[in-house]
């Protein structure tokens, strides 16, 4: 990658994550991901953000200092917004390349970096609303706690008008050579919105209030670029990623699109039997379904779509008197991530003894999900059952809709 001017003295530093590995060593990236470090050249020079030791991302980040024909002797501040080890793996390794540079943070954020690394030396912490005169140059700081950690700030540039948001507003997504919002393609846009609501959905869906809370603190500032750690950087529009995130955190309270997500496990098919009769009672209201299947099909995308929805079909049978193990651990990943305020349909088969609604009515009673009447059978599943399966599929289409 190269470097990328974003306005007079600033520059974004990027490199592209593209070696299969997992991001948080949990969600699959098979289209890589970014992370976006910045320079703001005044007097005196700040780093925002920094790289993990990951995929080469130093090695980038050195190389693309050489284009803009800055040493990294010659930065004097590293400001850490966000102390999670994608943004500041490699401290340990810049600090030995660098002399006297004072690494700004949050009060928390300096507990953090001296916890995670040990880090003895000097730290400028600064409160909601510090700044930091660079000569020419002026970083504003606000606190957006829990956004998706309790440390997490962003910084300001109030001359240009560009926010380096960190996480926030972030997305899945390695950057070609194009990495402003103007310079990609229609088919580009629709990519890094779908793998922006699933980053959402997989990092920070569980603090969406934090999430709304800060958007709304945020509101108050003349930002003119979103410059995030992660994916595009919105020059010509920031207010499309803006207020994607705010309608994805409202989500969470139930303000989700008319459209099911299924989400089924079988172990030897007649729980999927009745699949197809649901999928046409849901279809004949003209409700949207998507289908998943556990344990084939990895928790990244179903939760990104189960985020998006206002109906849920979950389908299991029953496994030793609880639910089907896959489908457990999916309902265990909704529940941290507070996949709440949904309308949803649970059905599943049974050989000798029932337990699976049972053991799903406890794992979900804190999910404030509207539960209709579940579907239970034992063994085959007859023609009562393929009736009953397509009425329910319409029962809970017609409640999506009028939600």
């Amino acid at each position: 990658m190269k470097s990328n001017k974003i306005a007079d003295g600033i520059f974004q530093l990027g490199a592209n994550i593209n070696n299969g590995d997992l991001f948080e060593g949990l969600w699959p990236i098979p289209d890589g991901v970014s992370l976006n470090s910045y320079i703001v050249k005044g007097e005196k020079t700040a780093l925002i953000d920094l790289v993990d030791d990951w995929d080469n991302a130093p090695n980038n980040l050195l190389n693309q200092l050489d284009q803009i024909d800055i040493e990294l002797e010659s930065i004097d501040y590293i400001v850490l917004n966000h102390l999670e080890p994608d943004h500041t793996g490699w401290i340990k390794g810049f600090l030995e390349k660098t002399k006297d540079v004072v690494i700004v943070t949050s009060p928390k954020g300096e507990k953090m970096l001296r916890a995670l690394f040990s880090y003895q030396g000097e730290v400028l912490v600064v409160n909601d609303g510090d700044e930091l005169d660079l000569g020419g140059q002026k970083l504003t700081f606000y606190h957006i706690p829990f956004v998706h950690w309790p440390e997490t700030m962003v910084t300001f540039h109030k001359e240009s008008g560009v926010l380096f948001s960190c996480d926030a507003f972030g997305s899945y997504g390695a950057l070609g050579n194009e990495v402003f919002d103007d310079q990609i393609s229609e088919e580009k846009h629709k990519f890094y919105d779908n793998e922006s609501l699933r980053y959402y959905a997989n990092i920070v869906a569980g603090y969406s209030l934090p999430v709304i809370k800060a958007i709304d603190k945020l509101e108050g500032l003349d930002v003119k670029v979103i410059a995030p750690s992660h994916g595009i950087i919105w020059r010509e529009n920031p207010s499309i990623i803006i207020e994607r995130y705010r309608k994805f955190a409202k989500y969470m309270s139930g303000e989700a699109e008319k459209e099911i997500t299924m989400i089924v496990g079988s172990m030897y098919g007649k729980t999927k039997a009745v699949v197809s009769s649901i999928v046409k009672g849901i279809r004949s209201e003209g409700i949207p379904v998507h289908i998943f299947n556990v344990p084939e099909d990895d928790i990244s995308f179903i939760l990104s779509s189960a985020w998006k929805s206002k109906g849920l079909v979950i389908g299991m049978p029953t496994y030793e008197g609880k639910m089907f193990p896959p489908t457990s651990s999916v309902l265990e990943m909704f529940s941290l991530k507070h996949v709440w305020n949904k309308e949803v349909f649970r059905f599943g088969s049974y050989s000798w003894s029932g337990g699976a609604q049972r053991d799903f009515e406890n794992k979900t009673e804190k999910l404030k999900w509207n539960c209709i009447e579940p579907l239970e059978w034992l063994g085959e599943a007859k023609e009562e059952e393929l009736n009953s399966a397509y009425l329910q599929g319409k029962k809970l289409a017609i409640k999506v809709k009028e939600s």
